[in-house]
């Protein structure tokens, strides 16, 4: 294997069983999810030597199906950001738009795959960093609904946000991946019943006779040109199917990426504190204060990791709480309201997966900012717990082009019909 792109952290071979649904595949691994035996660094300095001692569910399911582990994918460091850049082992290129940024954070995880390095992967998706890598890649991501796959074994960013996802070539592909990984688990109290016995692999008909789209203006208005026109022109293939296209609105969106934020980096803040050089990390040594070496032992962390500690504990402050932690929490019930009033009139919802097309290499990295807002069209579906797929969709002179679908809750039937026909 020749790793051009920078897409692995650690390659290494484990073989699955002799038989199973996925006996022919290769599959990369998101550097943050549990491989006994294995090297897990979570793209970060601080874990550089951690091997963990136990199999995340969702590897000890492909194992089980059959499945050949061929690595584990690089990532933004912790999850944190959007393009991949932020990884202590260097970026990953997108094999799809040279030049330009895979995405993130599991842009390793969709390079792999769009660069033929892996036939499946999987990723994890806090704000939308599985779609967003299978949009500017050029594969098909899947983000599941929240409690559909087990998160034990998943390195916690922001647990009430996260999931993990498939990522493939195509739409069937990366269904018959999530049907692998599907399921309750008793380790992991947030999994449920639903994802048991699931066949979704079947979903991927390309028949959207009848069903109604709707699409949410206010995640299409602030598109790039050329986003905007590859998603016109998938909604009219789309209506040349027999799918109903219907405007609606969900005006709390433009509230969602504060709120994420403010979410996200509060429970990371509190998720990475064991991350002190005691119970994991890099001793700071013990010579004199134990705040100087508490201190001492964080700097094998990154910049942006560093600034969402902080920010996450200054939300979470005496002082603050009210005024940032409970604000987000009161506008991410606002978003779900919004989805659940949406679906009462449409099957699924359809938006760009990202506004623009794959950023330049360390372009974003010089305004965090705009690496945040980029989010917009993702984080509203993590707030509401709810399930969508990102479809290739075309490209644009800058690089390949997503088109998002969100159904409702334990809806991953409707969206992977509705991907699937796109795809056709």
């Amino acid at each position: 294997m020749t790793d051009d792109h920078n897409i692995f952290v650690t390659e290494e071979i484990v073989e699955g069983a002799d038989d199973g649904p996925l006996a022919d595949a290769t599959v990369a691994v998101k550097d943050n999810i549990s491989t006994e035996g294995v090297r897990t660094t979570c793209g970060s300095a601080m874990l550089d030597d951690y091997v963990p001692p136990y199999d995340a569910t969702v590897v000890e399911s492909l194992k089980a199906a059959g499945a050949t582990i061929v690595g584990k994918a690089n990532m933004d460091e912790f999850g944190m950001g959007s393009t991949t850049e932020t990884s202590a082992f260097g970026p990953v290129e997108n094999p799809a738009a040279p030049g330009r940024v895979p995405g993130g954070s599991s842009g390793g995880s969709a390079a792999a795959v769009a660069a033929g390095e892996a036939d499946l992967a999987l990723g994890s998706d806090t704000g939308g960093s599985v779609r967003n890598p299978a949009a500017f890649c050029g594969v098909v991501g899947i983000k599941p609904t929240y409690g559909l796959v087990s998160r034990y074994g998943l390195v916690a960013y922001a647990n009430s946000l996260e999931q993990i996802g498939p990522l493939g070539p195509t739409v069937e592909a990366t269904a018959e991946l999530l049907d692998v990984i599907s399921g309750p688990d008793d380790r992991d109290a947030t999994s449920r019943e639903e994802g048991a016995d699931t066949d979704y692999a079947s979903a991927a008909d390309g028949d959207v006779a009848g069903t109604t789209i709707g699409v949410p203006t206010e995640l299409v208005e602030g598109a790039d040109a050329g986003v905007r026109e590859r998603f016109e022109e998938t909604l009219e293939d789309l209506r040349d199917g027999g799918a109903i296209v219907e405007e609606v609105s969900l005006p709390s969106v433009e509230h969602a990426v504060e709120a994420y934020y403010v979410i996200a980096m509060s429970e990371a803040s509190s998720n990475l504190a064991r991350f002190d050089g005691v119970r994991y990390g890099n001793s700071g040594g013990f010579e004199g204060n134990w705040n100087e070496a508490f201190s001492d032992s964080r700097e094998a962390f990154g910049e942006e990791v560093k600034r969402r500690i902080l920010l996450g504990t200054y939300a979470l402050s005496a002082g603050y709480h009210d005024k940032y932690y409970k604000q987000a929490q009161d506008a991410r019930a606002w978003v779900k309201q919004d989805f659940d009033e949406a679906f009462e009139s449409v099957d699924v919802l359809a938006s760009p997966t990202m506004p623009t097309p794959p950023f330049e290499q360390g372009e974003s990295l010089e305004d965090p900012l705009q690496m945040y807002l980029a989010d917009a069209n993702t984080v509203p579906v993590n707030l509401a717990d709810l399930p969508a797929i990102s479809v290739p969709a075309g490209e644009t002179d800058a690089g390949p082009v997503g088109v998002q679908f969100v159904g409702p809750a334990f809806g991953e039937e409707a969206i992977i019909r509705v991907g699937s026909a796109v795809e056709n």
